[in-house]
């Protein structure tokens, strides 16, 4: 609405003119426009209104109240327009699928007044790989992504604001494709027979892989999303986070004919990789109860995975930590009582090689070991 206040108007007249277009609108107490939107009332004849109902961008411009005085007198006010942004699809880029590597470009257009800002960001808050730096948004209608990797794969977001409530966004899919590329935590594994041991396996491809595993015989074990396959031998299971997918394979009281290679396999319509995984086997542990140990050795354990398999690996250095029992004398009796030309160990000469033979009492097992050219 439009007003227009005139004192001592007396026989004069009111006239309402659109300047850009030189268009009479009203004169006086009549509508001269065929536009049905504009309206005209007055209050006794000092103030009169230009009403504009439904007001479209068409309506921007400068408007003048003038009475046909000699000369005429006259003021002008401006209608500002605001429009809200509103984003213009058939110039904006819709979902897409590339090849990892290529050059992507993603087009968004917005019109509205003022002319609106945009931006882009990425649907889960995550920053955008953009001319070799990490941020959080990029400005501008245009979005450019050079040699665009896995990491670039997600929803974005076109966003256009003008400070005309409310803004506006377009979501936009790029799916990047690659082949199959497979990680094993641990190529080794090791489990004694009767145990429950589990495989690993870590894949990630675009389109989605088929992954299964494979005995050291060529037998199948598929593995599809989120679902488990059960049995009494085997578990396999598999579950899905965007393009990763992470694999496992639980093997139930292991035998004698599980020990061997498993192989894990990933195939999409871009190729194909495959990974081993060997399990071997080491002696159960004992529930025999032993007396404390007399003498000691070294030993290395590893853990692999997260199924806690220890692989006893082939102790590389002995070292005796104590000569003597403090059972000896007990069970054997006083030096004086020990056969004929056992030298007691405080008689033992540097730099003369003597031989020794010594029982050692381990957790696991009764282990006798001959332990030739003992220096000291």
């Amino acid at each position: 609405m439009l007003a227009c206040i005139v004192d001592n108007l007396r026989n004069y007249k009111v006239a309402w003119v659109r300047v850009d277009t030189q268009t009479i609108l009203s004169i006086h107490h009549t509508v001269i426009t065929q536009n049905p939107r504009i309206s005209l009332t007055y209050n006794d004849h000092r103030t009169w209104y230009l009403h504009i109902q439904k007001v479209e961008e068409t309506d921007r411009g400068w408007y003048m109240c003038q009475v046909n005085t000699d000369p005429m007198r006259s003021r002008q006010g401006y209608v500002q327009v605001v429009v809200p942004p509103s984003i213009i699809t058939k110039e904006t880029s819709t979902d897409m699928v590339v090849r990892e590597g290529s050059n992507v470009t993603l087009t968004c257009k917005a019109t509205g007044y003022p002319e609106p800002y945009v931006m882009w960001r990425r649907e889960d808050g995550k920053k955008i790989n953009y001319n070799g730096e990490s941020v959080d948004f990029v400005d501008g209608e245009v979005l450019h992504i050079i040699k665009i990797s896995r990491l670039h794969m997600g929803t974005y977001m076109c966003i256009a604001s003008n400070d005309v409530p409310p803004r506006v966004s377009q979501h936009i899919s790029l799916r990047v494709q690659f082949p199959p590329m497979l990680t094993i935590p641990n190529q080794l594994e090791a489990a004694y027979i009767g145990q429950d041991v589990t495989l690993e396996c870590q894949t990630e491809a675009y389109p989605i892989s088929i992954n299964y595993w494979t005995t050291e015989h060529g037998d199948m074990i598929i593995s599809g999303n989120y679902r488990s396959i059960t049995g009494d031998k085997y578990e396999a299971v598999s579950t899905d986070n965007d393009y990763n997918k992470y694999m496992m394979l639980k093997i139930r009281n292991v035998g004698p004919k599980d020990f061997g290679s498993y192989k894990c396999v990933a195939q999409n319509s871009l190729g194909s990789t495959d990974g081993d995984i060997r399990l071997d086997e080491i002696p159960a542990p004992s529930t025999t109860s032993t007396t404390p140990l007399p003498y000691y050795v070294t030993s290395s354990m590893k853990k692999h995975g997260r199924n806690s398999n220890k692989k006893l690996q082939r102790p590389i250095d002995y070292e005796v930590e104590e000569w003597r029992d403090p059972d000896y004398d007990r069970d054997y009796g006083p030096p004086s009582m020990r056969p004929p030309g056992e030298p007691p160990v405080d008689a033992l000469s540097p730099g003369v090689s003597h031989r020794a033979e010594l029982v050692l009492h381990l957790t696991v097992s009764l282990l006798s070991l001959l332990l030739p050219a003992i220096r000291r």
